[in-house]
């Protein structure tokens, strides 16, 4: 499943939409100076860039306190320059990470992490999903797979991939099963699932033997190991799935993606193209 050709093509479209739109803007924060975060942030701003979003860029120490951070917060809120507002997390362990993503305006949350945005999920309205998910739906609706009556399994119960993702599977009436570190006997699981998506960030959790012969592989991990880059799916499965997304080159591409037709659709939301519920 090529997550590099779709993204693209999502790209390309995203751009058309941002030249009718006009100016778009997208505000990401990250505190401290991981270089990890770094590499994430910058490819997202070269992405805006490429389809005509513009980014702002803020950059504050690991020292910042939680009061300067909110302030930086509600200043991006209320310019009308600003349609999308990402805020790159972990956050220091002295900042209250909740705290931070309800501080953040849900029209602007192209993250999808606010309150709002996850319970309007939850009740099958969706506004802002949370980018991994809205890729992972956008591949599985490229290559045709039958989600209607099918059995998905997904492994991880993250905020950010498992839940969501769960929820936009029940959405188009797979049966859904989520799985977790808990689970008794995840092998038995995973071969009964038509769609399995892992989301754990544990190296090669999944191996071939354990997944059913035909199935739609979704791995969403990006594991730095001796060995390279490496997925929570063990690659030898491929020979046995009916499609599945490689690592790297799949999910991640389409986050990327995903997250910019994200900024459009805030925009929409904040200047009532889209209509936004309420808070």
């Amino acid at each position: 499943m090529d997550g590099k050709a779709l993204a693209q093509r999502i790209r390309a479209e995203v751009k058309e939409e941002v030249a009718k739109l006009g100016s778009l803007g997208l505000a990401t924060i990250l505190v401290g100076d991981d270089p990890g975060n770094d590499i994430y942030i910058r490819r997202k701003h070269e992405a805006a860039d490429e389809v005509g979003i513009r980014s702002t860029d803020i950059r504050l120490r690991e020292e910042t306190t939680e009061e300067e951070l909110l302030e930086r917060i509600a200043a991006l809120n209320d310019g009308d320059a600003i349609d999308g507002i990402l805020v790159q997390l972990p956050l220091p362990d002295h900042v209250d990470e909740g705290r931070v993503i309800r501080a953040v305006e849900p029209v602007k949350d192209v993250d999808g992490f606010h309150p709002l945005n996850a319970g309007q999920l939850y009740l099958g309205r969706p506004t802002l999903v949370p980018a991994t998910p809205v890729g992972i739906m956008a591949l599985l609706a490229e290559y045709k797979i039958e989600l209607d009556g099918a059995n998905a399994v997904v492994v991880g119960r993250s905020d950010i991939v498992g839940k969501p993702v769960a929820h936009l599977l029940l959405q188009q009436h797979a049966t859904v099963t989520i799985c977790h570190s808990h689970t008794r006997d995840l092998a038995r699981e995973t071969l009964e699932a038509d769609v399995l998506v892992v989301a754990t960030g544990r190296p090669v959790l999944v191996t071939a033997d354990m997944v059913k012969h035909g199935a739609t592989v979704i791995d969403v991990g990006i594991n730095r190991t001796e060995a390279g880059l490496v997925g929570d799916v063990d690659a030898a499965a491929m020979e046995v799935a009916g499609h599945m997304t490689p690592v790297p080159g799949g999910v991640g591409p389409m986050t990327i993606a995903s997250l910019l037709r994200n900024t459009v659709r805030a925009a929409k939301f904040r200047t009532n193209v889209l209509a936004f519920p309420s808070s």
